[in-house]
């Protein structure tokens, strides 16, 4: 997120999530049975499930995901913009903050309401754990993106869009390198975000701000290097709006495989007191740990 001039950049709309993840997905799920037992189960499931789709619960998620993330993009990229343009105003440091500052206060904002994702690659990771429906994957993409989008084209608007004031996101060196730091640093993220979202030991009224200052951690030394993007839709936007696509799927694979390995490793490592020989007897590791996992939270 901000790293070299050029590159500066980053992060995230990074997906940042609170416990209230699973307990909207779970509320959605509870209101599509309580719809079933009140009489609506005489409809087929086609309709049942463009009802759900549709439904103003529903809506208001997608609508929270969209202004999340513009958000989340308008201020970081907008201190990247300024930071260029200002002759360094803002200071490479200052861009680092107001990057972690910004999810912090979203995921506090809109995390109750629609888990504050505003991350494709964050989206896709809970999807892969059985934590998010992935029915709702793809709404919640489109969200993300036009998210940035938007807050991409305003920046443009306000700033003019010149090349060397480019507020996206290209590799510094090769994009071998910035793809191996977008792993890293998106698996860290991600790793966080499932320890203070998912696990009810976790203190989740600290969740907003371990989400924000792992971003802030991770723009200030991958900055410069790749620009910190850890969020496809963070790098979309920005390219669409200015059609530079350089090295673009660098910031699509990399976060993407490394919120997924991020996330299955908190899986792993999360707490059971079941004695081993309990938990190999049932032949599938990763389905004793999912059933304990249902049990625990």
């Amino acid at each position: 997120m901000g790293g070299k001039e050029e590159n500066s950049s980053m992060s995230n709309g990074n997906g940042m999530s609170e416990r209230s993840l699973e307990e909207g997905s779970r509320r959605e799920a509870d209101q599509d049975q309580l719809d079933h037992e009140n009489g609506h189960g005489t409809t087929s499931a086609a309709e049942r499930g463009c009802a759900c789709n549709l439904s103003v619960h529903f809506l208001q998620k997608i609508i929270a995901e969209v202004f999340g993330t513009y958000f989340v993009i308008f201020a970081g990229c907008a201190s990247v913009t300024v930071n260029l343009s200002k002759n360094g105003t803002v200071t490479f440091p200052g861009v680092c903050i107001v990057w972690g500052l910004v999810v912090m206060v979203m995921v506090y904002s809109v995390g109750h309401i629609s888990g504050a994702h505003f991350n494709p690659a964050v989206t896709i990771a809970f999807a892969t754990c059985g934590r998010f429906p992935w029915k709702q994957v793809p709404a919640y993409i489109t969200a993300q993106v036009l998210g940035s989008t938007l807050a991409s084209g305003t920046l443009r608007l306000l700033f003019g869009g010149k090349r060397e004031h480019y507020f996206g996101t290209i590799p510094a060196g090769s994009d071998l390198q910035s793809l191996a730091i977008e792993f890293i640093i998106s698996f860290y993220l991600m790793f966080v975000i499932s320890g203070v979202a998912t696990d009810n030991r976790a203190i989740g009224e600290l969740a907003g701000l371990a989400v924000g200052a792992t971003v802030l951690l991770n723009v200030l030394f991958a900055g410069p290097i790749s620009g910190a993007s850890m969020n496809p839709a963070r790098s979309l936007g920005p390219a669409i709006v200015e059609r530079r696509y350089e090295a673009i799927w660098v910031y699509i694979v990399g976060p993407i495989t490394g919120t997924i390995l991020g996330a299955w490793a908190y899986n792993l490592v999360r707490f059971t007191n079941r004695p081993l020989r309990e938990i190999t007897k049932t032949g599938s590791f990763l389905r004793s740990t999912q059933t304990n996992n249902s049990s625990s939270n």
